[in-house]
This record gives C-alpha cells, sequence and structure tokens, in this order.
C-alpha cells in the first residue's frame, strides 16, 4: 500500500484527521501504521501495555479470559473507535486481549509518551479527545445500565440501537449496517443465550422491525426500535 493510500485511511478517524503536517511529522505516523490479519491478537493480556490504538478500518474484539479458560468478550469496536491505553495510565489493563474481528484491520498505535506530547503542543486536540474519551464511557456505562435494569427483548433491541450511534447522516427511517456480528457474539454483548438471541431476532423479523443476515442488518423502522428499546 502506497503512503498516500495509508494517509487516506488513517485520515478516515474523526480524530487524527484533524492532525496537521507538522503532528504527522512529529508522530512519525506512518511508523505507526498497523495492518492485523483476520483473527490476529493485536495484544494479549495488557496488564504492561503503553500503547493506545485508533481504529482505521475493520473490527476488534475487547475481551478477556476468565479464570475456566473461557472467552469474555467486553465489545466489539468498529472504524474511528479508541482502545489500549486511553485513559493514558499503565498497568491498569492486566487480562485484557484485542483481536482482529473477522477481517484484516487497520490501526494507529502511540506510546503513552509520544501522544502525551502531541497533546502538549496541541491543546486543542486535547478537548476533542477528552470528548471522545467522555462519549465512550458514557456508552460503556449506558450498556451497563442497559444489561442491569432491562428485560432480554429489550436488551438486545438497545443493542440494536447503539449500532445506529455509529452511522452519520441517516435521513431515512430505515438503513441497513454492514454486519460483523455473529449470533454468538451478540449473545456475549447482550449477555444472553445465542438461542434466545436467535428467537428473538427470528420474531422481530417477523413483525418488521428488522432483519439480520451475515452481511447486513436492516432496520425497517429505527423510530419504532427506539420506542421499542425504550431509549430515553
Amino acid at each position: 500500500m502506497s503512503i498516500e493510500d495509508q494517509m487516506l485511511i488513517i485520515r478516515k478517524n474523526d480524530f487524527l484527521d484533524k492532525l496537521l503536517i507538522p503532528d504527522y511529522e512529529q508522530l512519525n505516523i506512518l511508523h505507526n501504521y498497523i495492518i492485523a490479519d483476520k483473527d490476529a491478537y493485536i495484544y494479549f493480556d495488557a496488564q504492561y501495555l503503553n500503547k493506545l490504538y485508533f481504529l482505521k478500518e475493520g473490527f476488534v474484539k475487547i475481551g478477556r479470559i476468565d479464570d475456566d479458560g473461557e472467552e469474555l468478550v467486553k465489545e466489539i469496536l468498529q472504524p474511528g473507535d479508541v482502545f489500549g491505553q486511553f485513559m493514558l495510565e499503565r498497568n491498569n489493563m492486566q487480562g485484557e486481549f484485542a483481536q482482529a474481528h473477522k477481517c484484516e484491520t487497520v490501526l494507529c498505535a502511540f506510546t503513552i509518551t509520544d501522544f502525551e506530547k502531541l497533546l502538549g503542543v496541541r491543546p486543542d486536540l486535547s478537548i476533542v479527545f477528552s470528548r471522545k474519551i467522555g462519549q465512550k464511557l458514557k456508552n460503556v456505562e449506558n450498556r451497563l445500565v442497559n444489561l442491569l435494569q432491562k428485560d432480554v427483548r429489550t436488551r438486545l433491541l438497545y443493542f440494536f440501537w447503539t449500532l445506529l450511534q455509529n452511522q452519520k447522516n441517516i435521513t431515512a427511517n430505515s438503513v441497513t449496517l454492514t454486519n460483523f456480528l455473529t449470533h454468538e457474539d451478540i449473545a456475549r454483548l447482550t449477555a444472553t443465550s445465542r438461542q434466545t438471541v436467535t428467537t428473538l431476532i427470528n420474531k422481530f423479523s417477523e413483525s418488521g422491525l428488522l432483519d439480520v443476515d451475515r452481511r447486513s442488518i436492516i432496520i425497517h423502522d429505527i423510530k419504532l426500535l427506539q420506542k421499542e428499546a425504550k431509549v430515553g
């Protein structure tokens, strides 16, 4: 891939597209350009990880392995997301792993030190980054509330609602999303069983609310989905 093509991909990120030419040179940004093959681990057990990552293309599964050797999926990230040591701290992610999910994944990685230097000379980016992290933490909080307070059906509908939040310029009341999730992925992310997910998705399809296949998620009525998911 040419340098020009790499730069085009890098600038797709809503944070990195605000960097100026001197910023790119200071960060040696092309040196930090990473391509992870499908199912490759970006890191495994991040206890001593000293980097944060910006996701440009593809998807990343974040999780951990429990004491019984079972995989626990915390979230599946989409282009534009930031992960790793995004709180700019060290030694606070024991047991966490990040894995390229379903396809080749393109990332930019920065050490905490280099990123802090950038924020020091570009305080305007500090504000943008803080807002981005604030939104990420808010999403985590909302997901926790959803898991604790809603029944399985509502929980699943709310999950599909959250997928819409990464979409821009939605003007119609229906939308088709790229599906990067299996029923097992959805079950793990909503704390339910795969069989229950499959049963409910079939019911949603029968009612005309949404359809899910291996390649796409079609939301037929966004307003109805918002109502049924009990989004405030």
